[in-house]
């Protein structure tokens, strides 16, 4: 018998998974948000397939925006809490932003973590 348990450092997240509906990509291309706009809010996910570990408080996870496969590295969370629900092999949770990037942080991010092209939403 055996397990398979997933680790990861990257919340990657749908907006029906819980990213934040508040984060709008054009508007934060024009009017940067702020990190203590939101600093203090905590969001939930849900429905992320696999039984999922994060690294916990204080180290950081990214919070990355799935866009029909392409990634939008946003900044970086703290995982508050997770549920697993091993019927459903599924994976649901709290976390808080701790620090957004900017545009121009986000337009490297991707390239200084995760390199594949077919994840790449700045083409």
């Amino acid at each position: 018998m055996g397990s398979f348990i997933e680790i990861n450092d990257t919340l990657q997240l749908t907006r029906e998974q819980g990213f934040p509906r508040e984060l709008d990509f054009a508007i934060h291309l024009k009017t940067p948000y702020r990190t203590e706009d939101f600093s203090e809010r905590v969001f939930e996910f849900k429905d992320k397939p696999a039984i999922r570990l994060y690294k916990v408080p204080p180290v950081r996870n990214f919070l990355v925006e799935n866009r029909d496969g392409k990634w939008i590295y946003w900044g970086l969370v703290h995982i508050l809490t997770i549920i697993h629900d091993y019927e459903k092999r599924m994976t649901a949770g709290t976390y808080k932003i701790i620090y957004l990037y900017p545009p121009d942080e986000m337009r490297e991010a991707h390239n200084l973590m995760d390199r594949r092209k077919e994840t790449q939403f700045f083409d």
